[in-house]
């Protein structure tokens, strides 16, 4: 495997990704990076008010991400992280914008700062797509009970899916491996995740 190779975990709400972004980790020795959602000062005034507060919770998110990845370029071992900085703006940012839940004005102020922001950052090595259909995400959200999150709207969450179907089909930019978890039970097809695993070490290797 590539030597301190940087693996990003992209993918929408539900998906997984913690849990894939936890049991990597202890697999391949990494240090593992995890999104903030349970100390998230915004994100439960998000879903109760989108427009409210939708430019509040994505600049959180950005400058969360943002001193992670600085974190990471520094690190003297391999890490993982939960959901890269790029999605941020290419999916849920521009989701909110298009969906006109966040205005014009807030959305370009958005987009020079995390222009600003990034133009000099390290790109993951590379990015793990994990994909599941908007039934079975909804499904997953239900399973672990998050109060904040009982009235997910369906609609935000299959535009989220298309949004990353568009931008993995269109982007050439990163060294992508997609995983299909519709029918990937993690604690229990032990077989298969050792099987991803392999594929981690060989696409790194191939770096």
């Amino acid at each position: 495997m590539k030597k301190k190779p940087f693996i990003g975990i992209a993918g929408n709400i539900g998906v997984g990704k913690t849990t894939f972004t936890k049991m990597v980790s202890e697999k391949l020795n990494l240090n593992p990076y995890y999104e903030s959602v349970d100390d998230n000062p915004y994100l439960s005034d998000f879903y109760a008010d989108m427009e409210r507060w939708s430019f509040n919770l994505q600049i959180y998110f950005l400058q969360h991400r943002f001193r992670h990845h600085m974190e990471i370029v520094n690190n003297n071992k391999g890490v993982i992280q939960d959901r890269t900085i790029y999605e941020d703006f290419s999916i849920f940012a521009l989701n909110l914008y298009e969906m006109k839940i966040m205005s014009e004005r807030d959305w370009l102020t958005y987009k020079d700062l995390f222009q600003n922001m990034t133009q000099f950052l390290k790109k993951p090595d590379l990015i793990i797509y994990l994909k599941a259909s908007t039934d079975t995400l909804i499904g997953r959200i239900k399973n672990r009970n998050r109060g904040y999150e009982k009235d997910m709207n369906q609609e935000y969450l299959h535009k989220l899916n298309i949004y990353y179907k568009r931008w993995f089909s269109q982007n050439l930019d990163y060294n992508v491996l997609e995983i299909d978890t519709n029918n990937f039970n993690i604690f229990n097809d032990r077989d298969k995740f050792d099987k991803i695993c392999d594929d981690i070490n060989f696409k790194l290797d191939k770096l």
